[in-house]
């Protein structure tokens, strides 16, 4: 039996970077021998085990043969007779078939150290076009790695793939996943790019694909085109460290504008009531989290008012404060406006703008918090105000307190 550390774990140790989980392949064993070691299973398609003691993932070397279309239409073959570089050769990246052995040696059979070198994605073998989530993981690298290019024979493989209707067979849980684990790269627009080369992004987001080419007035984006804006408000996402609610949202929030007209002036009326439908659409059909998906929406609707909220009336402000729900959901409020700043820093060359509307709307947001609600309600009732009559009072008073803000 030997044991070798494999795929990400050495890729990142050979680029520098921090390992941060570590995979292991063993050759030449049988379940039952690890089960008499004390390895517990826990691997539902194919033997994976936890080590007894490290609990780390410990697979059993197999190969791989492709029975149906999509992610699960595998089945796999495990035996003592599976050697290191057969299970190497079934992974999707070169860059990931790399292994190192017990004494600290690199196994490379598939030229992985020399394009970590040539900073290149390249497929292991024609076996990459089996399973279309390795579009999706070659796309979320790219958005890692991001001075890596695509080896072409590789996107002319993706690119059949895509054509071949292989990616129609993705499950919406695994397309979030990959997406979700994308936005949250370095430079998750690099990720849209690459889906967008090998035309995956036209069935995965149609909504977002039919961004690329449609203008907007270039007072307001100087990049012009809807899409480029996209690419730059998810990059300004990273840049500012944002979760990724905020990056949902940001990638969501001008789907509309695939649809409002532009045969005389890109102004883009009401996009933000005809993006909403889209983003539900969206959420729905990738099944995303509810905290995403709450966001993405209120960002569509409300983004446009954020940014004009400046010039605002008091009753105005409090009027957005209360659509946005923000005395009872803060956090969001302020992921909201987070969001829309990269909104207004994704744009050619205004990338350190600064963006006053957000403190200026969470000083409003602190502004109303400080005032008592129960000690307003008691004052109400002791003036013999009943039901909605209390409430216009305490409304009331909340645009009093933002009206004496805004003469200070």
């Amino acid at each position: 039996m030997q044991i070798y550390k494999v795929g990400g774990a050495v890729r990142d140790a050979l680029l520098g970077r921090p390992v941060a989980d570590i995979d292991w392949v063993i050759v030449g064993a049988r379940p039952e021998e690890l089960l008499a070691l004390g390895y517990q299973p826990v691997g539902k398609d194919f033997p994976v085990f936890l080590h007894p003691e490290s609990k780390q993932e410990y697979a059993l070397a197999r190969t791989e043969r492709k029975t149906a279309p999509g992610y699960h239409g595998f089945a796999f073959h495990a035996a003592p007779e599976v050697t290191l570089e057969q299970d190497l050769a079934r992974r999707d990246l070169t860059i990931n078939a790399m292994a190192e052995d017990a004494a600290g040696q690199l196994i490379d059979p598939y030229g992985g150290q020399r394009d970590l070198k040539d900073k290149v994605l390249r497929h292991v073998s024609p076996a990459f076009a089996e399973d279309p989530v390795r579009i999706l993981r070659l796309a979320r690298f790219a958005a890692r790695y991001r001075d890596f290019t695509v080896a072409p024979e590789t996107l002319a493989l993706m690119r059949a793939m895509v054509a071949a209707g292989e990616v129609d067979a993705l499950v919406a849980e695994r397309i979030w996943q990959e997406f979700a684990r994308g936005l949250m790269e370095a430079e998750p627009s690099r990720m849209l790019e690459v889906l967008r080369a090998c035309g995956a992004l036209a069935r995965l987001l149609p909504e977002l694909d039919r961004l690329f080419g449609v203008p907007q007035p270039a007072q307001h984006h100087p990049e012009i085109d809807t899409g480029t804006h996209m690419l730059m408000v998810l990059d300004r996402c990273a840049a500012l460290a944002a979760p990724l609610t905020v990056r949902y949202a940001c990638l969501c929030h001008d789907l509309g504008k695939g649809l409002t007209p532009t045969e005389a002036l890109p102004r883009h009326i009401a996009h933000e009531s005809r993006g909403l439908p889209l983003t539900r659409r969206v959420s729905e059909r990738w099944r995303v989290p509810s905290d995403c998906r709450e966001l993405a929406e209120l960002m569509t609707r409300e983004h446009t008012h954020v940014h004009q909220s400046l010039s605002f009336t008091p009753q105005a402000r409090l009027n957005l404060l209360e659509r946005c729900d923000a005395l009872r959901r803060p956090e969001r409020f302020a992921e909201l406006l987070l969001a829309c700043e990269c909104d207004a820093r994704g744009r050619l060359g205004l990338q350190d703008r600064p963006y006053p509307q957000r403190p200026k709307l969470l000083a409003d947001l602190r502004c109303l918090q400080g005032l008592n609600q129960a000690e307003l309600s008691a004052a109400a009732l002791a003036q013999g105000l009943k039901g909605p009559q209390i409430g216009a009072a305490i409304a009331r008073a909340r645009l009093a307190a933002l009206a004496a803000m805004a003469q200070t």
